[in-house]
């Protein structure tokens, strides 16, 4: 079987120590490829720089909303022309809307957000969007701005079952992460509304470790206990799972051919 983590931020400093052998875990576990994602234009830079050294990591350019306050426009502009010129970079992600902490005035996460679905429209390459006590915020501003079809992913997906319908309606695809294993987890119904051909499979590493990892590091390694998961509240094999979230990912992120994906 062969899993795709959609979701990963490898530049992380928790990775120094040992990224190396963190990769080649994730390939002894069956992982064909990885998504590693910026938070700002010099951490997509690093994501590139990994991204090119393994042939199975893919990377992502983009500004999380936390990052919103200190972006300059240049930085978009930047990040606009890496996205443009490297075939690595298969997305723009991460981005969105935080409003679990206080990441400065609204109106700095909004204008990026818009700028940065701006140039993943220009560039025809998918979105990753990050929502944080945010779900509805998101639709409102993704309606208000006239997108009525937008191709991405809610990543590590915090909605109800209407909010689903709402992104899947627009012809995204969705994504849990390990916190769908824990024993308080209490959203299994809406990992069952999505269909398996529009779900994907990720960790966000270094967070959200699933059960058994939890209060550890996560890592890419471990998608397979999300996908685990899904196939328990989906009732299908494992081995669905990871077909069709495979396929999902190298069809959304037009992943080259490569064997085993």
């Amino acid at each position: 079987m062969i899993f795709v983590d959609s979701h990963t931020h490898l530049h992380f400093d928790s990775f120094d120590a040992d990224r190396d052998a963190v990769i080649q875990r994730a390939r002894q576990a069956g992982v064909g490829a990885i998504l590693t994602l910026g938070t700002d234009w010099a951490s997509s830079r690093c994501t590139l720089e990994i991204a090119q050294r393994y042939d199975f990591i893919f990377a992502a350019a983009g500004i999380h909303p936390s990052e919103a306050q200190r972006a300059r426009s240049e930085d978009l502009r930047r990040i606009q022309h890496l996205a443009q010129n490297h075939p690595k970079i298969v997305a723009i992600g991460e981005i969105g809307l935080d409003f679990y902490r206080n990441n400065g005035p609204p109106e700095n996460q909004y204008r990026v957000f818009r700028d940065m679905l701006l140039i993943a429209r220009e560039l025809d390459l998918p979105v990753v969007i990050h929502s944080r006590a945010a779900i509805r915020e998101i639709e409102w501003f993704l309606q208000e701005e006239g997108f009525t079809r937008l191709k991405g992913v809610m990543h590590c997906f915090e909605g109800d079952t209407l909010d689903a319908r709402f992104f899947l309606d627009l012809g995204m695809y969705i994504s849990f992460a390990g916190n769908i294993t824990y024993k308080d987890f209490s959203r299994s119904q809406v990992v069952k509304s999505v269909p398996l051909e529009r779900l994907l499979l990720e960790t966000d590493s270094p967070f959200l470790p699933p059960e058994p990892y939890r209060g550890q590091r996560n890592e890419p390694a471990q998608v397979k206990a999300v996908a685990r998961k899904i196939a328990e509240i989906h009732r299908v094999s494992l081995d669905a799972v990871a077909q069709m979230t495979t396929h999902n990912a190298r069809t959304l992120f037009r992943l080259p051919g490569q064997e085993g994906i």
